[in-house]
């Protein structure tokens, strides 16, 4: 019987002790590699492009040959104006990658030894950064959709004469949400935070193309969907999967996502519960990739992504 896939050597390609083994120098340089892979990590003037600069090794700088404008390797990225070494950045990346479950913003700020705030911010900005992937994907053929709730959990009273019917809407406390996953079969997994499932179908026809086959469950909120899709509803009171329709693989990301809230972060705001949604939907979706490739993928995101909106330096903006 063959070993599962992460028992495998192939899974182990990076950990903290290499990154940091290797040093400052040689991170700076997989950095470097990583933000301008079309010209083997020699710098680029994100101004004018120019390919001629001198370097300001004092500071880990360069000014450009045509254009003066200085800049770093991080500038104009989710790291710009970063105070952390390049070793740490690249260990808090590997951290949050080698989890499957994600990770604590107080573990890694006990792993980097920073401040909380400072991990907490950092992970959201990898975690926006990651996301962008898939921004403009849309989905095609199969698509499973389901949803699943968190949060606004009501505490049942101790006595049970005074415990109140916690289903009942005027008894919530207004602050429960949806997480809609979109799941491709053979294909990418995207995700949306609403109030209610009937919210998501404007996304879910914005995101799935015209002709897609949708799989789904009979819950009510999905039967407009059949107005613009050929639909597969399973009933799930009476089995899970039936001539081909059914939501497993869209309860296998919940099942990722529900052990990264509760087992991980334990208590998530509706506020962020998007940026964890999109965390667990990209780890399930590159699940199979060895660590190292994961790491050095979600480098790639980063150093291609902007300065954040949502974030300023280890503030929240």
């Amino acid at each position: 019987m063959a070993l599962h896939f992460l028992l495998t050597s192939k899974a182990k390609t990076l950990s903290v002790k290499d990154i940091y083994s290797a040093g400052e120098d040689k991170n700076y340089e997989t950095f470097c590699r990583l933000r301008w892979p079309e010209t083997e990590g020699e710098p680029v003037c994100p101004e004018c492009g120019s390919l001629k600069s001198y370097k300001i090794t004092t500071r880990r700088r360069f000014k450009c040959a045509a254009c003066s404008h200085q800049y770093s390797v991080t500038s104009g990225t989710i790291f710009a104006n970063r105070k952390l070494s390049f070793t740490d950045l690249l260990a808090a990346i590997c951290l949050l990658t080698n989890g499957a479950k994600g990770k604590a913003a107080l573990q890694l700020s006990r792993d980097l030894h920073v401040n909380f705030k400072t991990a907490w911010v950092l992970s959201h900005k990898i975690r926006e950064a990651i996301a962008s992937e898939t921004k403009s994907e849309t989905l095609f053929g199969d698509v499973e959709i389901d949803g699943a709730y968190f949060g606004g959990h009501v505490r049942p009273a101790n006595v049970k004469a005074d415990r109140i019917d916690r289903r009942l809407a005027e008894n919530r406390t207004g602050k429960r949400c949806v997480v809609v996953a979109l799941r491709q079969r053979q294909g990418r997994t995207l995700t949306g935070v609403f109030k209610s499932e009937d919210e998501s179908l404007g996304m879910i026809q914005e995101r799935v193309r015209a002709g897609s086959l949708i799989l789904a469950d009979e819950a009510s909120s999905w039967d407009g969907l059949h107005a613009w899709y050929t639909a597969k509803r399973i009933n799930h009171s009476l089995a899970f999967s039936d001539n081909g329709a059914c939501t497993n693989q869209a309860e296998s990301y919940f099942s990722r996502l529900r052990r990264m809230v509760g087992g991980q972060h334990h208590k998530v705001s509706g506020k962020y519960l998007h940026q964890y949604a999109n965390h667990a939907a990209w780890l399930e979706d590159h699940r199979r990739l060895d660590n190292g490739a994961l790491a050095h993928h979600a480098l790639r995101l980063a150093l291609g992504h902007g300065v954040s909106r949502n974030w300023k330096g280890y503030w929240q903006r």
